[in-house]
């Protein structure tokens, strides 16, 4: 079975193992530089710095087994049990930064980075179908997962011949604004290194790389608030990055910032959630997944990919 994987997130990473393992002959492709998705890790002079996802929990036994193994080869440790109180659930966090978990789950499969799928069409040629890339050449397969944001699946199945007027592709996302702040010295961020706040707030999570054991030096990531972002979305990026740095003052303490960027995340988190982990169309030959479907954590994404190669291998 021939299967082309759309989107090399942690869902798709999942799926294209999972499918590897028993046998399929499995091509992913993404429009990113690296496999991740939000598993995403920046680099800036001696930081390192996670700009997605900041942390994960788990709460499921088909995620625990896959933490379980990252654990024993060191890849992940347990950052905090919360961040206010201890709600007895493991903040996990990467020692290689979020993405090094994707680039162990993407090992030895095959990956096309920096590859934006365009279309899914039915095969002109046989009964499968055909991944359009927008270079014009195709990719053949049997079956397609697409594990990327709904609307950009939406688009991408317009000319799949299958009936999209279902309101599981009408959920919509939140929007990340994100500041990467490198300082000079330790910042006024409380232990363990992590601050939660409420949606009244310019942010909503403050995240020290240095008290997670992710960076070298001292490195900050605030994630503006989905309200804030949303309001602030289509403003000058100078003035959204300068307005983000000026929020941070109150966190820096006596630190100063060395170097910042900003970070945009269109699709950061699904409004909703379907309660299925996994939806099949066409008869089964075309999977949708993603963290719209089992929950907008990387617990969720991963057990959804899981769910969409179980799907095609029955």
């Amino acid at each position: 079975m021939r299967v082309v994987v759309i989107g090399a997130g942690i869902s798709g990473l999942v799926a294209g193992r999972e499918l590897a393992a028993a046998g399929a002959e499995v091509a992913l492709v993404d429009k990113g530089r690296s496999v991740g998705g939000r598993l995403a890790t920046r680099r800036i002079g001696g930081a390192t710095l996670d700009h997605g996802a900041q942390f994960f929990t788990v709460r499921t036994p088909a995620f625990r087994r896959q933490v379980d193994d990252w654990t024993a080869r060191g890849l992940v440790r347990v950052w905090s049990h919360g961040f206010d109180d201890d709600d007895g659930h493991p903040r996990y966090v990467a020692t290689g930064g979020m993405n090094s978990l994707a680039k162990d789950l993407a090992g030895p499969l095959q990956v096309e980075t920096s590859t934006m799928a365009f279309a899914v069409r039915p095969s002109r040629e046989s009964t499968g179908w055909e991944v359009v890339i927008d270079d014009g050449t195709t990719r053949p397969a049997d079956a397609v997962i697409v594990t990327c944001p709904l609307p950009q699946t939406f688009a991408l199945l317009v000319d799949a011949g299958i009936d999209l007027d279902d309101p599981r592709f009408r959920i919509d996302y939140d929007r990340t604004l994100a500041l990467l702040a490198v300082l000079d010295a330790a910042p006024a961020i409380p232990a363990p290194g992590g601050v939660q706040l409420g949606s009244d707030t310019v942010f909503s999570f403050i995240g020290d790389n240095l008290s997670k054991g992710v960076s070298a030096v001292p490195a900050v990531t605030f994630h503006a608030s989905p309200e804030w972002s949303l309001a602030h979305w289509d403003d000058d990026r100078d003035s959204v990055h300068t307005a983000l740095l000026d929020a941070a003052g109150p966190w820096l303490g006596d630190a100063s910032v060395v170097e910042s960027h900003l970070k945009r995340w269109r699709f950061a988190r699904p409004r909703d959630v379907h309660p299925d982990p996994c939806i099949t169309l066409h008869g089964g030959s075309v999977v949708l997944g993603g963290d719209a479907f089992a929950g907008p954590r990387v617990e969720g994404a991963h057990n959804s990919g899981l769910a969409c190669a179980h799907a095609l291998l029955g």
